[in-house]
């Protein structure tokens, strides 16, 4: 079964897990000194904010799975649609370790999606991998952008 992923970058930890908190009716199963995760089964979602230094707003978005053979069929989605996607095998992130694929929507926004093998003590040093875009032959501009 499959959860949605949201990560967002916040300014301030400690109001945003009372925003957070009231917003869902529940508090973080994650609470940690730059980060916070609220796995929800209503919605069904893995919502992440963390206060790292980022830009305030959307990090990125993404799908988590339950095995390493569901995150194969993503990815076998991913490329049967041509879509850009770098594989991470034993990622870092978020206080847990990851099977992931990394993708880039038109907009220009880091899908990921995602298998957690472990929990970790750190946060980790894995961030979006920069995926170039895939060119539409009638939509490409001259500069490639």
């Amino acid at each position: 079964m499959k959860r949605f992923h949201v990560h967002v970058a916040v300014n301030n930890l400690t109001e945003s897990i009372r925003f957070y908190s009231a917003m869902f009716g529940a508090d973080p199963s994650v609470i940690k000194p730059d980060y916070a995760k609220w796995m929800l089964d209503d919605p069904r979602i893995n919502f992440a904010i963390s206060e790292r230094g980022a830009k305030a707003g959307l990090d990125h978005l993404g799908i988590q799975v339950e095995s390493d053979d569901e995150l194969e069929t993503l990815n076998q989605q991913f490329i049967q649609a041509a879509l850009p996607v770098e594989e991470q095998k034993g990622a870092a992130c978020c206080y847990s370790e990851s099977n992931k694929y990394w993708t880039v929507d038109p907009q220009g926004i880091a899908w990921e999606s995602f298998h957690s093998l472990a929990s970790i003590p750190l946060f980790g040093e894995d961030i979006p991998v920069p995926v170039k875009k895939a060119e539409s032959a009638c939509c490409s501009s001259p500069s490639g952008e």
